[in-house]
């Protein structure tokens, strides 16, 4: 019989990549899964975000703790994709507001349904003109 031993390293490097791959998991299935544009930008922005960054962690932590070798590709993958995706979801998303103003753009059904919209009606964007008798609404005051 062979004893399995593992060290604290290796725990740590399991864990960050387990719960890595669940997150980028979850995030690949919101992608797919959710019936909206604007739903399905918090799939890969947020959870697989968080997925990915977790793997790096473990390689950077992998090779420090069990090599002995100081990494830094892992740490600038890392910065890069923390920099980037928030901005570039949020040009999509500037984007498909855009083009619904204009009308160029429908939202067809998804595989989990017909995407919701906001309450009231409204659609997604915060460049709404004040609506008659509601603070900002500066003609009424």
């Amino acid at each position: 019989m062979t004893s399995l031993s593992f060290s604290a390293a290796e725990l740590l490097v399991s864990g960050l990549i387990v719960l890595g791959s669940a997150f980028a998991l979850i995030g690949s299935w919101g992608l797919v899964r959710l019936p909206s544009l604007m739903e399905r930008l918090h799939g890969p922005t947020k959870a697989t975000t968080l997925g990915l960054g977790a793997m790096l962690v473990a390689s950077v932590a992998w090779f420090q703790l069990v090599a002995g070798v100081w990494t830094t590709h892992e740490l600038l993958v890392s910065v890069f994709l923390f920099v980037t995706a928030p901005i570039s979801a949020n040009m999509m998303a500037k984007v498909h507001l855009h083009r619904l103003r204009q009308g160029q753009a429908t939202e067809g059904q998804g595989p989990a349904g017909a995407p919701n919209l906001p309450p009231g009606g409204a659609d997604w964007a915060t460049h709404e003109a004040p609506h008659e008798g509601t603070p900002g609404d500066f003609e009424g005051d």
